[in-house]
């Protein structure tokens, strides 16, 4: 089931808690970190049941590890359950990848190698995952720096074939396609282009360090011209998706966030503006 379009919205972290409450900006809706209102209360709560009130809310997990080999953390699965039941999110996303294994976390989004062995048991942990949320769960392709030996597809194809195999949505974060392009010297349209367009329920944009010789995926600097040019191109070939900025550190006033939101708005195809 595709995600309904809702328009354009912002990664909602702390910093600007106090701004979105006094100033309710046009802001179609936020997406928070799923992991920081594993609490019961205090600060993240105070805040999001006041914005959630106005706002829709989409969920964004980062320590799933939903590649990881070994048993999935049903604790942390239940948290993510009771969260859940208490934001009642309009959709919930988390990595392709692993980031853990045993009581080891690397803190790192790792990809996984692109093998059908890894395309069968990502399908296996997709179909527990959704059984024991009992909703869909979106995965976004992450940004990666050295490739497998193993890897006998694309990123892109070895998407798409998890998209037909489960009906699974995905993600997309243009900037992390376009880190990876960089670093490992493929088309970035190529990949975006080869993700079926029923398959994308929500698009990232964000900045990254560019090292000359390699580039990281920071999220702390402002949306490039050249993935804004490439959301650009993407943009005016698919249906409207549901298109956010995110950042996690280095923080820019508030103003400046809003204006990289109104940059969305201004480069998507009118097509995507009559729900707006």
């Amino acid at each position: 089931m595709s995600a309904p379009f809702v328009g354009f919205g912002l990664g909602l972290r702390s910093t600007y808690f106090d701004a979105v409450i006094s100033e309710q900006p046009d802001v179609d809706w936020f997406e928070i970190i799923s992991e920081n209102y594993f609490v019961a209360g205090g600060k993240p709560w105070y805040y999001l049941d006041q914005i959630k009130e106005r706002y829709p809310i989409a969920m964004h997990g980062v320590s799933l590890s939903i590649g990881r080999t070994d048993e999935l953390n049903v604790n942390y699965l239940t948290q993510l359950k009771k969260t859940i039941d208490r934001v009642q999110p309009m959709w919930i996303s988390d990595h392709l990848c692993f980031s853990s294994l045993g009581d080891f976390n690397s803190h790192d989004l790792l990809p996984l190698p692109y093998t059908h062995e890894a395309l069968s048991h990502l399908a296996t942990r997709l179909n527990q995952v959704q059984d024991f949320l009992e909703r869909p769960l979106v995965l976004e392709n992450v940004s990666s720096y050295l490739s497998y030996t193993q890897s006998h597809m694309t990123e892109w194809d070895f998407l798409a074939e998890l998209h037909h195999a489960t009906g699974c949505q995905f993600l997309l974060d243009i900037n992390n396609v376009y880190v990876s392009a960089r670093n490992h010297g493929f088309d970035p349209m190529e990949y975006l282009l080869a993700i079926p367009e029923q398959a994308v329920a929500q698009i990232h944009l964000a900045g990254h360090s560019d090292f000359g010789t390699h580039i990281i995926d920071t999220h702390d600097q402002p949306v490039c011209d050249a993935v804004w040019d490439l959301f650009t191109r993407y943009a005016n070939m698919r249906a409207p998706v549901n298109t956010m900025i995110e950042r996690d550190d280095n923080f820019a006033p508030f103003s400046e966030w809003l204006s990289e939101l109104d940059k969305v708005r201004q480069i998507a195809p009118l097509s995507w503006k009559k729900n707006d």
